[in-house]
């Protein structure tokens, strides 16, 4: 087990066989390869499906799925003019789901010139499982971080507590 900072008042799950505790993940991020398939299904149709995905993991939060664009139907992902900034990562770029029935903004995001030491991850991208239908590791369907803001996959193989669950503000 490795040491643990929390914030005060805080009291992390500890992980059972099989499972990570998110206090355990570096700060800053590391990416690491992941061995299970991941798909993402919009309106029961597979938009992406990869056994080629890097996840990042970063303290507190869940693993963020990167899926390589080779694995991903782009024909209805859309680029917007929204970006954001992630302190170790860099300037993320957003895309729309419009397939003419169903629009879902903001639905993913990339890094396209990723900062030195997130290489790995330039254009794959990473979709909120709040935004798509479906979020699969493996055969378990994953969950939305709590929240809305983050954009990890919460599975049972991982335990908390997650930042984005109340009072989680000012982790």
């Amino acid at each position: 087990m490795s040491q643990r900072r929390l914030p005060p008042g805080i009291v992390a799950v500890e992980p059972g066989v099989g499972q990570e505790s998110v206090w355990d993940y570096p700060r800053p991020p590391r990416i690491d390869p992941v061995a299970a398939r991941i798909r993402v299904v919009v309106a029961g149709r597979t938009i992406a499906d990869t056994l080629q995905a890097l996840r990042v993991v970063e303290t507190a939060g869940a693993p963020v799925y990167y899926l390589p664009p080779a694995d991903i139907d782009l024909a209805h992902l859309r680029p917007t003019d929204h970006s954001s900034v992630c302190e170790w990562k860099g300037v993320a770029s957003y895309f729309d789901h419009d397939d003419e029935v169903h629009r879902i903004p903001a639905i993913a995001w990339a890094y396209r010139r990723p900062e030195p030491g997130y290489g790995a991850i330039r254009d794959h991208l990473a979709f909120y499982a709040s935004r798509v239908d479906e979020a699969w590791v493996g055969g378990e369907r994953a969950r939305p971080q709590p929240g809305g803001f983050y954009g990890g996959w919460v599975t049972d193989a991982i335990v908390g507590p997650i930042k984005g669950e109340p009072g989680s503000q000012f982790w």
